[in-house]
């Protein structure tokens, strides 16, 4: 027995693919337009691969322009690390219809390009004050992307897991072997001054004139700090920057000044500059407890005992504590 189709039912067909069409109308020639406003165009796409999830860390080629069509960013020639590509954890979505929404959409290999509102990218995703003064309110941002791998965070949590680990033994490995790398030094330059209470060791090379500075008084410091095997790391003089290859023309190279014991430098360096007076030049030999200690600074790395040779160029006075009524 055949069905009747009624005109009826044929006007409700109709229209709700009317519908359905006007719902994915987009203003912009070959772009598709998602429930959440996002529009989107794919290049090549994988409907079968795996898709990024919420915290999964994604690698793209990524570059976005504004309405006017400048190039804010092109992870081609702006990255600093030299890569062309840039990496991130896929975070939660930020608005409907926001980048993350759209990267997940993608997978491995897939490109696209997708405009997206510039005032919710601004506001929302960069969590910017305002927008900037290259982005006109109510414009839009076109973004060209290619996925190039997706890690899922399991994977990455595991590689997090195993790094601190890693550094935890490390550590372990490092405030174990200072007491003798320390020891070994001393010894293989006949270090014979005593040491401060601190672990300290101050070996004049030059005796200065005058009183020592006290807490308070702004030192003027001339300065070259190196690790125990000789490795320079910073100085404050030029021919010894250069001799290191440390040398950077945009510093300028002059003695350091700062206030004796209001923690500006590592503890080392309180102590022992007030141990000195103007000229005085020396060696301050300082265990990691009164430097860097487990943490490193920059080229310093954790547990490591630091060497400086220093000179007191000059110093002025505390300034006296305000009179009491």
């Amino acid at each position: 027995m055949k069905k009747k189709f009624s005109k009826k039912a044929a006007f409700i067909a109709i229209g709700a693919m009317l519908a359905i069409t006007a719902c994915n109308k987009s203003p912009y020639p070959g772009y598709d337009k998602s429930e959440n406003g996002l529009y989107s165009k794919f290049y090549r796409m994988d409907k079968n691969g795996v898709k990024a999830k919420e915290g999964d860390v994604v690698k793209l080629v990524l570059a976005y322009k504004n309405g006017k069509d400048s190039v804010l960013f092109d992870s081609k020639n702006k990255n600093p690390n030299g890569t062309n590509f840039i990496e991130f954890p896929l975070s939660k979505s930020t608005f409907k219809g926001s980048f993350e929404e759209a990267l997940a959409m993608m997978s491995v290999h897939d490109s696209a390009s997708f405009i997206i509102s510039a005032d919710s990218v601004y506001l929302r995703t960069f969590r910017a004050k305002e927008l900037p003064p290259y982005i006109q309110k109510g414009s839009m941002l076109s973004f060209q992307v290619m996925l190039e791998k997706i890690t899922p965070k399991e994977v990455v949590e595991k590689e997090r897991a195993q790094k601190m680990e890693e550094q935890k033994v490390m550590m372990e490995l490092r405030k174990t072997a200072e007491p003798k790398a320390f020891s070994k030094y001393l010894e293989d330059n006949k270090i014979k001054t005593k040491p401060t209470a601190s672990g300290l060791y101050y070996v004049e090379k030059t005796k200065g004139k005058g009183p020592k500075p006290t807490k308070g008084c702004k030192v003027k410091v001339n300065y070259t700090g190196c690790l125990l095997d000789g490795t320079v790391f910073d100085t404050s003089i030029e021919a010894t920057a250069k001799e290191a290859k440390l040398f950077d023309q945009r510093r300028t190279y002059e003695p350091i000044e700062f206030p004796i014991g209001m923690g500006q430098v590592i503890p080392g360096w309180d102590e022992g500059i007030c141990m000195m007076s103007v000229g005085a030049k020396g060696k301050l030999i300082i265990p990691s407890s009164i430097g860097y200690g487990a943490q490193g600074a920059g080229p310093i790395p954790p547990f490591s005992p630091l060497v400086f040779e220093v000179e007191l160029v000059g110093f002025t006075p505390a300034a006296p504590a305000p009179a009491t009524k």
